[in-house]
Protein backbone atom coordinates (compact mmCIF):
# COMPACT_ATOMS: atom_id res chain seq x y z
CA UNK A 1 0.00 0.00 0.00
CA UNK A 2 1.00 3.63 -0.42
CA UNK A 3 1.22 4.10 3.36
CA UNK A 4 3.74 1.25 3.64
CA UNK A 5 5.75 2.68 0.75
CA UNK A 6 5.85 6.12 2.38
CA UNK A 7 6.95 4.55 5.66
CA UNK A 8 9.75 2.68 3.89
CA UNK A 9 10.94 5.83 2.16
CA UNK A 10 10.94 7.83 5.39
CA UNK A 11 12.76 5.10 7.32
CA UNK A 12 15.29 4.73 4.53
CA UNK A 13 15.87 8.48 4.40
CA UNK A 14 16.60 8.45 8.13
CA UNK A 15 18.89 5.45 7.77
CA UNK A 16 21.07 7.06 5.09
CA UNK A 17 24.09 8.06 7.19
CA UNK A 18 25.44 10.67 4.75
CA UNK A 19 24.24 12.52 1.64
CA UNK A 20 20.65 11.47 2.36
CA UNK A 21 19.06 13.97 -0.05
CA UNK A 22 21.23 12.98 -3.00
CA UNK A 23 20.84 9.26 -2.27
CA UNK A 24 17.07 9.51 -1.97
CA UNK A 25 16.72 11.26 -5.30
CA UNK A 26 19.19 8.83 -6.89
CA UNK A 27 17.08 5.95 -5.60
CA UNK A 28 13.97 7.46 -7.19
CA UNK A 29 15.82 8.03 -10.45
CA UNK A 30 16.99 4.40 -10.52
CA UNK A 31 13.57 3.02 -9.59
CA UNK A 32 11.87 4.98 -12.38
CA UNK A 33 14.63 4.62 -14.96
CA UNK A 34 13.49 3.82 -18.49
CA UNK A 35 16.23 5.25 -20.70
CA UNK A 36 19.57 5.50 -18.84
CA UNK A 37 22.16 2.91 -19.79
CA UNK A 38 24.87 4.13 -17.42
CA UNK A 39 24.78 5.26 -13.82
CA UNK A 40 25.78 8.86 -14.52
CA UNK A 41 22.86 9.19 -16.96
CA UNK A 42 20.53 8.87 -13.96
CA UNK A 43 21.35 12.53 -13.26
CA UNK A 44 19.18 13.40 -16.31
CA UNK A 45 16.13 11.78 -14.70
CA UNK A 46 13.45 14.33 -13.61
CA UNK A 47 13.48 12.76 -10.11
CA UNK A 48 17.13 13.77 -9.68
CA UNK A 49 17.29 17.53 -9.16
CA UNK A 50 21.02 17.74 -8.52
CA UNK A 51 24.11 17.82 -10.71
CA UNK A 52 25.77 14.72 -12.04
CA UNK A 53 28.60 15.02 -9.50
CA UNK A 54 26.16 14.17 -6.71
CA UNK A 55 25.63 10.72 -8.20
CA UNK A 56 29.16 9.56 -7.46
CA UNK A 57 29.31 11.57 -4.24
CA UNK A 58 26.24 9.83 -2.84
CA UNK A 59 27.45 6.33 -3.76
CA UNK A 60 30.89 7.04 -2.33
CA UNK A 61 29.48 8.12 1.04
CA UNK A 62 26.80 5.45 1.42
CA UNK A 63 28.64 3.77 4.31
CA UNK A 64 31.54 6.15 4.98
CA UNK A 65 31.56 9.79 6.14
CA UNK A 66 32.33 12.50 3.58
CA UNK A 67 35.91 13.62 3.20
CA UNK A 68 36.92 16.38 5.57
CA UNK A 69 34.13 15.76 8.10
CA UNK A 70 36.22 14.14 10.81
CA UNK A 71 33.91 15.40 13.55
CA UNK A 72 31.28 12.83 12.57
CA UNK A 73 31.41 9.69 14.69
CA UNK A 74 32.70 6.94 12.44
CA UNK A 75 30.66 3.80 12.69
CA UNK A 76 31.86 0.48 11.27
CA UNK A 77 30.28 -0.52 8.00
CA UNK A 78 28.90 -3.76 9.40
CA UNK A 79 26.83 -1.80 11.91
CA UNK A 80 25.30 0.22 9.10
CA UNK A 81 24.52 -2.98 7.22
CA UNK A 82 22.98 -4.55 10.32
CA UNK A 83 20.74 -1.50 10.72
CA UNK A 84 19.78 -1.75 7.05
CA UNK A 85 18.95 -5.45 7.46
CA UNK A 86 16.72 -4.61 10.42
CA UNK A 87 14.96 -1.96 8.33
CA UNK A 88 14.31 -4.34 5.43
CA UNK A 89 13.14 -7.23 7.58
CA UNK A 90 10.46 -5.05 9.15
CA UNK A 91 8.74 -4.75 5.75
CA UNK A 92 8.69 -8.48 4.95
CA UNK A 93 5.23 -9.95 4.31
CA UNK A 94 3.75 -12.55 6.63
CA UNK A 95 3.88 -15.88 4.77
CA UNK A 96 0.73 -17.94 4.38
CA UNK A 97 2.68 -21.17 4.13
CA UNK A 98 4.31 -22.54 7.30
CA UNK A 99 7.82 -21.41 6.33
CA UNK A 100 9.78 -18.54 4.81
CA UNK A 101 11.58 -19.27 1.57
CA UNK A 102 15.15 -18.05 1.10
CA UNK A 103 17.49 -18.39 -1.85
CA UNK A 104 21.22 -17.92 -2.41
CA UNK A 105 23.12 -17.64 -5.67
CA UNK A 106 25.98 -15.72 -7.27
CA UNK A 107 26.04 -13.50 -10.34
CA UNK A 108 29.01 -11.97 -12.18
CA UNK A 109 29.96 -8.33 -12.55
CA UNK A 110 31.92 -8.34 -15.78
CA UNK A 111 34.82 -5.84 -15.83
CA UNK A 112 37.19 -7.26 -18.46
CA UNK A 113 38.81 -3.90 -19.31
CA UNK A 114 39.06 -2.38 -15.80
CA UNK A 115 42.79 -2.83 -15.37
CA UNK A 116 42.90 -0.46 -12.37
CA UNK A 117 40.20 -2.37 -10.46
CA UNK A 118 41.51 -4.52 -7.64
CA UNK A 119 40.89 -8.21 -7.04
CA UNK A 120 39.57 -9.11 -10.49
CA UNK A 121 39.49 -12.80 -11.24
CA UNK A 122 38.04 -15.26 -13.71
CA UNK A 123 34.32 -15.68 -13.04
CA UNK A 124 31.56 -17.65 -14.68
CA UNK A 125 29.32 -15.87 -17.19
CA UNK A 126 26.91 -17.65 -19.56
CA UNK A 127 27.81 -17.34 -23.22
CA UNK A 128 25.33 -18.23 -25.99
CA UNK A 129 28.09 -18.81 -28.55
CA UNK A 130 28.76 -22.51 -28.93
CA UNK A 131 32.33 -23.58 -28.23
CA UNK A 132 33.26 -20.44 -26.26
CA UNK A 133 34.12 -20.84 -22.60
CA UNK A 134 31.48 -19.24 -20.34
CA UNK A 135 33.93 -17.07 -18.42
CA UNK A 136 34.85 -13.41 -18.09
CA UNK A 137 37.06 -11.17 -15.96
CA UNK A 138 35.55 -9.24 -13.09
CA UNK A 139 33.93 -9.74 -9.73
CA UNK A 140 31.28 -12.09 -8.40
CA UNK A 141 28.52 -11.22 -5.93
CA UNK A 142 26.63 -13.54 -3.63
CA UNK A 143 23.01 -12.58 -2.90
CA UNK A 144 20.85 -14.00 -0.12
CA UNK A 145 17.22 -13.11 -0.79
CA UNK A 146 13.68 -13.80 0.34
CA UNK A 147 11.43 -15.38 -2.27
CA UNK A 148 7.91 -14.10 -1.50
CA UNK A 149 5.02 -16.48 -1.66
CA UNK A 150 3.01 -16.50 -4.87
CA UNK A 151 -0.76 -16.29 -4.73
CA UNK A 152 -1.34 -17.98 -8.10
CA UNK A 153 0.62 -19.97 -10.71
CA UNK A 154 2.26 -17.79 -13.31
CA UNK A 155 2.63 -14.79 -11.00
CA UNK A 156 5.61 -12.57 -11.93
CA UNK A 157 8.84 -13.38 -10.10
CA UNK A 158 9.62 -11.03 -7.22
CA UNK A 159 12.84 -11.28 -5.20
CA UNK A 160 13.73 -9.34 -2.05
CA UNK A 161 17.53 -9.32 -1.52
CA UNK A 162 18.60 -9.14 2.11
CA UNK A 163 22.39 -9.47 1.93
CA UNK A 164 24.66 -8.63 -0.99
CA UNK A 165 28.36 -9.40 -0.68
CA UNK A 166 31.25 -9.59 -3.10
CA UNK A 167 33.10 -12.90 -3.34
CA UNK A 168 36.75 -11.98 -2.89
CA UNK A 169 39.46 -13.84 -4.77
CA UNK A 170 40.68 -15.57 -1.60
CA UNK A 171 37.15 -16.80 -0.79
CA UNK A 172 34.72 -19.15 -2.46
CA UNK A 173 31.03 -18.61 -3.05
CA UNK A 174 30.29 -21.47 -0.67
CA UNK A 175 32.20 -19.78 2.16
CA UNK A 176 30.52 -16.44 1.47
CA UNK A 177 27.11 -18.13 1.32
CA UNK A 178 27.71 -19.77 4.71
CA UNK A 179 28.81 -16.44 6.16
CA UNK A 180 25.63 -14.78 4.88
CA UNK A 181 23.48 -17.48 6.46
CA UNK A 182 25.33 -16.99 9.74
CA UNK A 183 24.86 -13.21 9.60
CA UNK A 184 21.17 -13.56 8.89
CA UNK A 185 20.36 -16.16 11.53
CA UNK A 186 22.72 -14.82 14.22
CA UNK A 187 21.64 -11.18 13.95
CA UNK A 188 19.86 -10.03 17.09
CA UNK A 189 17.43 -7.92 15.08
CA UNK A 190 16.56 -10.72 12.67
CA UNK A 191 13.52 -12.95 13.31
CA UNK A 192 14.76 -15.74 11.06
CA UNK A 193 16.42 -17.77 13.81
CA UNK A 194 13.02 -18.14 15.49
CA UNK A 195 11.01 -18.99 12.35
CA UNK A 196 10.92 -22.08 10.18
CA UNK A 197 12.90 -21.24 7.02
CA UNK A 198 13.57 -23.18 3.83
CA UNK A 199 16.69 -22.35 1.86
CA UNK A 200 17.00 -23.33 -1.84
CA UNK A 201 20.33 -23.47 -3.70
CA UNK A 202 21.68 -24.93 -6.92
CA UNK A 203 23.83 -28.01 -7.41
CA UNK A 204 27.16 -26.37 -6.59
CA UNK A 205 25.93 -25.76 -3.05
CA UNK A 206 25.41 -29.50 -2.58
CA UNK A 207 29.10 -29.75 -1.67
CA UNK A 208 29.82 -31.27 1.73
CA UNK A 209 31.44 -28.08 3.02
CA UNK A 210 28.20 -26.18 2.53
CA UNK A 211 25.75 -28.91 3.48
CA UNK A 212 27.62 -29.63 6.69
CA UNK A 213 27.64 -25.95 7.61
CA UNK A 214 23.88 -25.39 7.27
CA UNK A 215 22.71 -28.73 8.70
CA UNK A 216 23.24 -27.59 12.29
CA UNK A 217 20.73 -24.73 12.05
CA UNK A 218 17.70 -25.91 14.07
CA UNK A 219 15.02 -23.98 12.12
CA UNK A 220 16.59 -24.17 8.67
CA UNK A 221 16.02 -26.76 5.96
CA UNK A 222 18.25 -26.49 2.89
CA UNK A 223 17.07 -27.89 -0.44
CA UNK A 224 19.82 -28.44 -3.00
CA UNK A 225 20.04 -30.17 -6.32
CA UNK A 226 22.25 -33.25 -6.18
CA UNK A 227 24.26 -34.32 -9.25
CA UNK A 228 22.95 -37.55 -10.72
CA UNK A 229 26.24 -39.47 -10.39
CA UNK A 230 26.43 -39.47 -6.59
CA UNK A 231 26.13 -42.37 -4.15
CA UNK A 232 24.17 -42.07 -0.92
CA UNK A 233 23.74 -44.52 1.93
CA UNK A 234 21.02 -45.82 4.16
CA UNK A 235 21.06 -45.20 7.89
CA UNK A 236 22.70 -48.08 9.79
CA UNK A 237 20.24 -50.58 11.24
CA UNK A 238 19.80 -50.37 15.02
CA UNK A 239 21.40 -53.15 17.07
CA UNK A 240 19.07 -55.94 18.20
CA UNK A 241 17.50 -55.46 21.60
CA UNK A 242 19.39 -57.01 24.46
CA UNK A 243 22.71 -57.07 22.62
CA UNK A 244 25.78 -54.98 23.21
CA UNK A 245 27.59 -53.07 20.52
CA UNK A 246 30.47 -55.11 19.10
CA UNK A 247 33.99 -53.89 19.49
CA UNK A 248 35.63 -51.80 16.84
CA UNK A 249 34.58 -48.77 14.86
CA UNK A 250 30.82 -48.10 15.04
CA UNK A 251 28.75 -48.64 11.90
CA UNK A 252 27.90 -45.26 10.41
CA UNK A 253 26.41 -46.22 7.05
CA UNK A 254 24.01 -48.81 5.72
CA UNK A 255 23.61 -50.09 2.19
CA UNK A 256 24.80 -47.97 -0.75
CA UNK A 257 22.35 -46.38 -3.19
CA UNK A 258 23.94 -45.29 -6.45
CA UNK A 259 21.83 -42.76 -8.31
CA UNK A 260 23.01 -44.19 -11.63
CA UNK A 261 22.14 -47.81 -10.75
CA UNK A 262 18.38 -48.36 -10.23
CA UNK A 263 18.99 -51.94 -9.04
CA UNK A 264 20.54 -50.49 -5.83
CA UNK A 265 17.43 -48.50 -4.99
CA UNK A 266 15.12 -49.75 -2.29
CA UNK A 267 11.38 -48.94 -2.41
CA UNK A 268 10.77 -45.25 -1.65
CA UNK A 269 9.37 -44.22 1.72
CA UNK A 270 6.99 -41.72 0.13
CA UNK A 271 5.47 -41.15 -3.31
CA UNK A 272 3.60 -38.11 -4.60
CA UNK A 273 2.40 -36.59 -7.86
CA UNK A 274 1.85 -32.97 -8.85
CA UNK A 275 1.46 -31.00 -12.05
CA UNK A 276 2.15 -27.57 -13.50
CA UNK A 277 1.45 -25.60 -16.65
CA UNK A 278 4.09 -23.58 -18.50
CA UNK A 279 3.59 -20.09 -19.92
CA UNK A 280 3.19 -21.64 -23.37
CA UNK A 281 0.26 -23.72 -22.15
CA UNK A 282 2.01 -27.11 -21.89
CA UNK A 283 0.73 -29.31 -19.08
CA UNK A 284 3.31 -31.49 -17.34
CA UNK A 285 3.05 -34.06 -14.56
CA UNK A 286 5.77 -34.55 -11.95
CA UNK A 287 6.29 -37.95 -10.30
CA UNK A 288 8.08 -37.64 -6.96
CA UNK A 289 9.75 -40.39 -4.95
CA UNK A 290 11.30 -39.78 -1.54
CA UNK A 291 13.75 -41.71 0.62
CA UNK A 292 14.14 -40.56 4.23
CA UNK A 293 17.26 -40.50 6.39
CA UNK A 294 19.85 -40.88 3.64
CA UNK A 295 23.53 -40.19 4.38
CA UNK A 296 26.65 -39.10 2.49
CA UNK A 297 30.23 -39.86 3.30
CA UNK A 298 32.00 -36.88 4.82
CA UNK A 299 35.50 -35.99 5.91
CA UNK A 300 37.40 -35.91 9.17
CA UNK A 301 36.26 -32.33 9.85
CA UNK A 302 32.79 -32.97 8.38
CA UNK A 303 31.08 -35.95 10.05
CA UNK A 304 28.23 -36.18 7.55
CA UNK A 305 26.95 -39.39 9.15
CA UNK A 306 25.40 -37.05 11.73
CA UNK A 307 23.49 -35.12 9.02
CA UNK A 308 20.71 -37.25 7.53
CA UNK A 309 18.63 -35.84 4.70
CA UNK A 310 15.62 -36.63 2.54
CA UNK A 311 16.40 -37.68 -1.03
CA UNK A 312 13.81 -36.80 -3.69
CA UNK A 313 13.68 -38.01 -7.29
CA UNK A 314 11.58 -35.83 -9.61
CA UNK A 315 10.65 -36.99 -13.11
CA UNK A 316 8.65 -34.69 -15.41
CA UNK A 317 6.44 -36.30 -18.08
CA UNK A 318 4.04 -34.89 -20.66
CA UNK A 319 0.40 -35.80 -21.27
CA UNK A 320 1.43 -38.95 -23.14
CA UNK A 321 3.70 -40.13 -20.34
CA UNK A 322 6.99 -39.45 -22.15
CA UNK A 323 9.85 -37.93 -20.12
CA UNK A 324 10.33 -34.24 -20.84
CA UNK A 325 14.00 -34.24 -19.82
CA UNK A 326 16.69 -36.81 -20.51
CA UNK A 327 17.56 -37.31 -16.85
CA UNK A 328 15.46 -36.92 -13.70
CA UNK A 329 16.22 -34.32 -11.04
CA UNK A 330 17.59 -35.35 -7.65
CA UNK A 331 17.00 -33.07 -4.66
CA UNK A 332 18.18 -33.23 -1.06
CA UNK A 333 16.44 -31.65 1.93
CA UNK A 334 18.76 -31.43 4.94
CA UNK A 335 17.88 -30.05 8.36
CA UNK A 336 16.26 -31.11 11.61
CA UNK A 337 12.75 -30.08 10.47
CA UNK A 338 12.91 -31.65 7.02
CA UNK A 339 10.07 -34.08 7.83
CA UNK A 340 7.69 -31.12 8.09
CA UNK A 341 7.98 -30.69 4.31
CA UNK A 342 6.13 -32.96 1.92
CA UNK A 343 7.64 -34.03 -1.37
CA UNK A 344 5.44 -31.52 -3.18
CA UNK A 345 6.63 -28.75 -0.84
CA UNK A 346 10.25 -29.62 -1.62
CA UNK A 347 9.58 -29.63 -5.37
CA UNK A 348 7.60 -26.37 -5.37
CA UNK A 349 10.18 -24.62 -3.18
CA UNK A 350 13.02 -25.60 -5.49
CA UNK A 351 11.07 -24.51 -8.57
CA UNK A 352 10.82 -21.01 -7.13
CA UNK A 353 14.62 -20.84 -6.91
CA UNK A 354 14.66 -19.86 -10.60
CA UNK A 355 13.16 -16.49 -9.64
CA UNK A 356 16.70 -15.53 -8.68
CA UNK A 357 17.74 -15.89 -12.31
CA UNK A 358 14.93 -13.54 -13.36
CA UNK A 359 16.06 -11.07 -10.71
CA UNK A 360 19.65 -11.11 -12.00
CA UNK A 361 18.44 -10.50 -15.53
CA UNK A 362 16.13 -7.67 -14.49
CA UNK A 363 18.79 -6.12 -12.26
CA UNK A 364 21.35 -6.17 -15.06
CA UNK A 365 19.06 -4.85 -17.79
CA UNK A 366 16.82 -2.41 -15.88
CA UNK A 367 18.51 -1.52 -12.58
CA UNK A 368 22.05 -1.08 -13.99
CA UNK A 369 23.36 -3.63 -11.50
CA UNK A 370 26.73 -4.10 -13.18
CA UNK A 371 26.88 -0.74 -15.00
CA UNK A 372 28.81 1.30 -12.42
CA UNK A 373 32.23 1.77 -14.04
CA UNK A 374 34.43 2.66 -11.09
CA UNK A 375 38.05 1.77 -10.32
CA UNK A 376 37.26 1.56 -6.58
CA UNK A 377 36.11 -1.83 -5.31
CA UNK A 378 34.33 -0.42 -2.25
CA UNK A 379 32.30 1.97 -4.43
CA UNK A 380 31.21 -0.91 -6.62
CA UNK A 381 30.10 -2.91 -3.58
CA UNK A 382 28.10 0.05 -2.29
CA UNK A 383 26.39 0.45 -5.65
CA UNK A 384 25.23 -3.17 -5.51
CA UNK A 385 23.74 -2.48 -2.08
CA UNK A 386 22.02 0.56 -3.55
CA UNK A 387 20.46 -1.57 -6.31
CA UNK A 388 19.16 -3.82 -3.54
CA UNK A 389 17.23 -0.86 -2.10
CA UNK A 390 15.73 -0.02 -5.49
CA UNK A 391 14.35 -3.54 -5.86
CA UNK A 392 12.70 -3.24 -2.45
CA UNK A 393 11.11 0.08 -3.37
CA UNK A 394 9.67 -1.42 -6.56
CA UNK A 395 8.23 -4.35 -4.64
CA UNK A 396 6.56 -2.09 -2.04
CA UNK A 397 5.01 -0.10 -4.92
CA UNK A 398 3.45 -3.05 -6.71
CA UNK A 399 -0.01 -2.66 -5.11
CA UNK A 400 -0.45 0.93 -6.31
CA UNK A 401 1.21 0.55 -9.73
CA UNK A 402 -0.79 0.62 -12.94
CA UNK A 403 0.09 -1.46 -15.96
CA UNK A 404 1.23 0.67 -18.89
CA UNK A 405 1.65 -1.69 -21.84
CA UNK A 406 3.29 -0.43 -24.97
CA UNK A 407 1.26 -0.56 -28.22
CA UNK A 408 2.74 -3.89 -29.27
CA UNK A 409 2.21 -5.39 -25.82
CA UNK A 410 -1.48 -4.68 -25.23
CA UNK A 411 -2.50 -8.01 -26.81
CA UNK A 412 -0.40 -10.12 -24.43
CA UNK A 413 -2.43 -12.31 -22.06
CA UNK A 414 -1.15 -10.59 -18.89
CA UNK A 415 -2.53 -7.25 -20.14
CA UNK A 416 -5.95 -8.61 -21.14
CA UNK A 417 -7.51 -8.70 -17.65
CA UNK A 418 -10.43 -6.27 -17.38
CA UNK A 419 -11.88 -4.69 -14.29
CA UNK A 420 -14.91 -7.02 -14.49
CA UNK A 421 -12.63 -10.05 -14.51
CA UNK A 422 -10.67 -8.72 -11.56
CA UNK A 423 -13.84 -8.34 -9.48
CA UNK A 424 -15.18 -11.80 -10.38
CA UNK A 425 -14.43 -14.94 -8.41
CA UNK A 426 -12.80 -16.61 -11.43
CA UNK A 427 -10.38 -13.78 -12.09
CA UNK A 428 -6.84 -14.47 -13.19
CA UNK A 429 -4.91 -13.44 -10.09
CA UNK A 430 -1.53 -13.90 -11.78
CA UNK A 431 -2.47 -11.49 -14.57
CA UNK A 432 -3.52 -8.83 -12.06
CA UNK A 433 -0.12 -8.76 -10.32
CA UNK A 434 2.30 -6.32 -12.00
CA UNK A 435 5.80 -7.43 -12.83
CA UNK A 436 8.93 -5.50 -11.76
CA UNK A 437 9.09 -3.95 -15.24
CA UNK A 438 5.46 -2.80 -15.00
CA UNK A 439 6.10 -1.11 -11.66
CA UNK A 440 9.23 0.60 -12.95
CA UNK A 441 7.28 2.13 -15.85
CA UNK A 442 4.76 3.67 -13.44
CA UNK A 443 7.24 4.53 -10.68
CA UNK A 444 7.60 8.21 -11.66
CA UNK A 445 3.88 8.78 -11.12
CA UNK A 446 3.96 6.94 -7.78
CA UNK A 447 6.85 9.09 -6.55
CA UNK A 448 5.03 12.27 -7.52
CA UNK A 449 1.95 11.03 -5.69
CA UNK A 450 3.64 10.11 -2.40
CA UNK A 451 6.30 12.86 -2.48
CA UNK A 452 9.92 12.70 -1.43
CA UNK A 453 11.51 13.38 1.96
CA UNK A 454 14.63 14.79 0.24
CA UNK A 455 15.25 18.51 0.57
CA UNK A 456 15.59 20.74 -2.48
CA UNK A 457 19.16 21.33 -3.64
CA UNK A 458 20.84 24.52 -2.57
CA UNK A 459 23.57 26.26 -4.61
CA UNK A 460 26.92 25.98 -2.88
CA UNK A 461 29.01 28.06 -5.24
CA UNK A 462 31.82 26.86 -7.43
CA UNK A 463 34.31 24.33 -6.21
CA UNK A 464 37.91 25.61 -5.92
CA UNK A 465 39.12 22.59 -7.86
CA UNK A 466 42.70 21.44 -7.89
CA UNK A 467 45.43 23.68 -6.64
CA UNK A 468 47.88 25.17 -9.10
CA UNK A 469 50.49 22.67 -10.18
CA UNK A 470 48.71 19.66 -8.68
CA UNK A 471 49.01 16.60 -10.89
CA UNK A 472 47.29 13.41 -9.83
CA UNK A 473 49.39 10.34 -10.42
CA UNK A 474 48.42 7.44 -12.60
CA UNK A 475 46.22 4.81 -11.09
CA UNK A 476 47.88 1.55 -10.16
CA UNK A 477 47.15 -1.29 -12.55
CA UNK A 478 46.33 -4.56 -10.85
CA UNK A 479 46.91 -7.99 -12.40
CA UNK A 480 44.13 -10.54 -12.72
CA UNK A 481 44.11 -12.87 -9.70
CA UNK A 482 44.32 -16.47 -10.85
CA UNK A 483 42.95 -19.00 -8.42
CA UNK A 484 44.43 -22.45 -8.02
CA UNK A 485 42.21 -25.50 -8.39
CA UNK A 486 42.32 -26.08 -4.61
CA UNK A 487 41.36 -22.48 -3.88
CA UNK A 488 38.54 -22.39 -6.40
Amino acid sequence: MLTQLEQFRNDLYIWFPHRADALMELLDALSSNLTARSVVELSLNPCFRRQYGSVHDGIENLFSPPHGLTCLPERPQWKEQEALLHLLVSFLPTPQRPFRLLGTDVTPAARPFARTLEDRTVVYQPNPVKGVKPITLGHQYSILAVLPEKTAPGEPPWVLPLLVERVASEDTKLAVGLAQIARLFDAKTSPFHQEFCVHVVDSEYSALTYQGGVASRPNLVTIARLPGNRTVYQSPPPPPEGTTRPRGHPTWFGGAMSLTAPDTWEPPNEVATTSFRTKKGHHYTVHLKGWHDRLRRGKHQLPMHQCPFTLVRAEVVDDEGHPVFTRPMWLTAIGERRRELSLVDIWEAYRQRYDLEHFFRFGTQRLLMDAYQTPDTSHEEQWWTFVQLASWQLWLSRDVAEKLPRPWERYLPRYQTTQEELSSETSNVAASVPSPSDVQRDMARIIRQCGTPAQSPKPRGKSPGRSTGQKPGKRTRHPVVKKSKQGS
